[in-house]
């Protein structure tokens, strides 16, 4: 490509996603000045709900798009070469044969590890400190200690160890606990003491005072912790999910905390999301809802396009795009 030569990007955004999504013309002019350089390469457009997707695809060379457009896409978007989602989770994507096999897709990986990390530490504490209970016996005016030990020495059990598994790693090693991976193959992490694959989810489960679920939603991990294996958690354990609501089946969770069989769970997300009123959820005992806020950050939109535009210089280099999405296993 002439050096002279100006790539079209398209920036597609749904107006009802979460405000610190939106990628906005403001968002984009003071990314372009932070990337004064590689921004002089792009012809950029910006457009919402749809309102100008298919003009703008006739000639768009990029494209950054939390739900990019599926049908037909090859014959609408003849330039295409690289599709970037806002987020980290494609799940809803899938599966991808609806990608052509010239397009490149890469998702957000790693843009949440810090955040999730402050919040997998929070939510940790809470739960050992029985917070959920504590808060409960505030509102109905009850005075009663619940002492527990050190959290240090426990152990948090975490499923998935890409970027928000590790972040949850990094915040049960800080605290003292004995850190267990399942990953999809059992490889060895140094921040974890020890790691299986998810084959020997079974015999692992018992061995946790905590679960943190960290993994994509795929179809291999949906429904992972139904019934049976949540039955698998020894009397007292606690459950983190920041990834995805379908990993976990939340009415059978509900019952065991109504049971008392679990000390406490912290969710972060739902299907649908927000969270009904209507739903158990809000009032099951020892439950903290959190309205999917534990892995973003005011600013969100800023840091996508910056995170866009390393790999932008990627691109024009030649070189492997970062965080390419692998169309059999779906992250």
């Amino acid at each position: 490509m002439p050096r002279s030569a100006r790539l079209h990007l398209h920036l597609e955004t749904p107006r009802t996603s979460p405000a610190h999504f939106h990628l906005t013309e403001e968002a984009w002019a003071a990314a372009a000045r932070r990337h004064r350089a590689l921004a002089r390469r792009l012809r950029v457009t910006i457009g919402w709900d749809g309102e100008i997707l298919d003009a703008a695809l006739g000639s768009a060379d990029l494209m950054i798009d939390s739900t990019p457009p599926r049908e037909r896409l090859r014959e609408r978007a003849p330039r295409l070469k690289w599709i970037q989602t806002t987020g980290a989770g494609v799940e809803g994507l899938l599966p991808l044969d609806w990608l052509p096999d010239d397009i490149v897709l890469t998702n957000n990986s790693g843009a949440h590890g810090p955040k999730a990390e402050d919040s997998c530490t929070m939510a940790l504490l809470a739960l050992h400190a029985r917070l959920p209970q504590v808060m409960a016996n505030q509102r109905d005016r009850v005075w009663r200690q619940i002492l527990t030990p050190p959290i240090a020495g426990a152990t948090a059990v975490v499923i998935g160890f890409g970027d928000l598994g590790q972040a949850a790693g990094r915040a049960a090693k800080k605290l003292g606990m004995k850190v267990i991976a399942i990953t999809r193959r059992g490889t060895a992490t140094r921040l974890a003491d020890a790691a299986y694959p998810a084959t020997r989810i079974d015999r692992v489960l018992p061995r946790a005072d905590y679960v943190i679920v960290a993994s994509p939603l795929t179809p291999l991990t949906r429904g992972l912790l139904g019934a049976s294996r949540l039955a698998l958690l020894k009397p007292g354990a606690a459950l983190i999910n920041i990834a995805r609501a379908g990993i976990v089946d939340y009415e059978a969770l509900r019952g065991m905390l109504e049971r008392g069989a679990l000390s406490g769970a912290v969710l972060d997300v739902f299907d649908p999301e927000p969270l009904p009123a209507g739903s158990p959820l809000w009032s099951t005992p020892n439950l903290m809802v959190l309205p999917h806020i534990t892995c973003d950050r005011p600013g969100y939109a800023d840091f996508v396009l910056d995170r866009w535009f390393e790999n932008f210089e990627r691109f024009l280099g030649g070189k492997r795009l970062k965080n390419i999405v692998d169309r059999q296993l779906g992250y």
